[in-house]
């Protein structure tokens, strides 16, 4: 899939917080770009973000079961990702965010130096956007 030159928006959605990461389309390289407070706010302020960041996709992890099964965290995100997508007049898609959390953690861990779960979450949302980079682009 060709993309369009910009940058690449991708999301870690929780019950608590979204976590973003970002990439060139020309680079191809995800960084952590922070994380969002998820409240009645989060559309508006990742709408300012994609305009402010040139995105040109958005990539959104789903979260499934540890059989590949859709759970209500499944549906959750789905929902989240179908309101962003009304809201953003950009491609959205979905990426598999098997054990990314989990995969974050542990690398803030081995550093050895003082984390938040807002650094996690945008950490797995970097995993997510560099499995999509290598699956689609």
């Amino acid at each position: 899939m060709a993309a369009t030159d910009g940058t690449i928006v991708a999301l870690d959605v929780g019950a608590a917080r979204v976590g973003v990461a970002l990439a060139s389309t020309a680079a191809r390289l995800a960084h952590p770009s922070g994380a969002l407070k998820r409240d009645a706010t989060t559309i508006s302020e990742l709408q300012k973000l994609c305009r402010r960041e040139g995105a040109v996709q958005i990539v959104v992890g789903l979260p499934r079961g540890l059989s590949g099964q859709e759970t209500p965290q499944t549906a959750a995100v789905r929902a989240f990702g179908e309101e962003l997508a009304k809201a953003l007049p950009l491609p959205l898609h979905w990426q598999d965010e098997a054990v990314t959390s989990v995969q974050a953690e542990a690398e803030l861990r081995t550093r050895g130096k003082p984390y938040t779960k807002g650094d996690i979450d945008a950490l797995a949302a970097a995993y997510i956007l560099e499995d999509y980079l290598h699956d689609h682009l």
